[in-house]
């Protein structure tokens, strides 16, 4: 928003008028602010992050346009949830993702071990130029919303279930053992079973883990939540 809507938004809700200087002021502060949370100190060390996107739409030098911002939510070692930054993405690639990381090493975080995304470009790529030994995890709700994409609405049923026996099998043998059930159940619709093929070795790498890892890296849905509270702000603000 500009001062001037800021201005006229203002006098439409509380009924009077605020000059453009003391709106600067205000905002200069709150930006402030704003660069101190994202420059912070972190925690040395994080067992899992989370990556999601939202589109928002954003006004620069006489344009808006939308853009993707991408929020990191990390759990620390005793469960508790930390947002490590907001940073608006321009382009996507491993050297963008190299120099987020980087900025997260320099401050202060020393090591990760886990990383859920939604199949985000460069990533993965990214990650591992910074903390070499980190596994990245492509969320698999995120590949079940995907796939089912090129299966009739009357087969989704019958689809989730086969995949759950996949992905919620008790080995990587058993596992192997029912993808191969799958793709032959639903060779009628290659676009879907050609989704989990390309991405086999993010299932196939859960059952390097126990179970509880395998429960936290199945979803982004922890950071997914984070992103629906921001939406409903950014709505609210639109709507005023």
């Amino acid at each position: 928003m500009s001062q001037r809507d800021i201005a006229d938004t203002i006098e439409d809700i509380y009924g009077f008028e605020i000059s453009h200087e003391t709106i600067s002021n205000i905002t200069d502060r709150v930006i402030d602010t704003a660069n101190e949370w994202q420059s912070r100190p972190l925690k040395k060390f994080y067992p899992f992050l989370f990556v999601d996107c939202l589109y928002v739409s954003i006004r620069r030098e006489m344009e808006t346009k939308n853009s993707a911002v991408y929020v990191i939510l990390g759990y620390d070692v005793d469960g508790v949830k930390d947002i490590l930054g907001v940073w608006i993405g321009e382009t996507e690639g491993k050297h963008y993702w190299m120099q987020i990381f980087d900025e997260i090493r320099a401050r202060g975080v020393e090591d990760v071990l886990f990383i859920s995304m939604d199949g985000v470009s460069g990533l993965e790529e990214g990650a591992r130029s910074i903390f070499k030994d980190v596994t990245v995890q492509r969320c698999i709700v995120h590949l079940i919303r995907n796939s089912t994409k090129y299966v009739p609405s009357k087969e989704y049923k019958r689809f989730t279930a086969q995949l759950k026996k996949i992905y919620g099998a008790s080995s990587l043998k058993a596992a192997e053992a029912e993808f191969e059930r799958f793709k032959q159940a639903f060779s009628a619709y290659p676009g879907a079973v050609d989704v989990w093929v390309r991405n086999w070795s993010h299932v196939e790498q859960l059952f390097n883990y126990g179970s509880a890892v395998r429960k936290v890296l199945y979803t982004t849905n922890a950071i997914e939540a984070v992103n629906s509270s921001f939406r409903k702000v950014i709505k609210k603000l639109i709507s005023l």
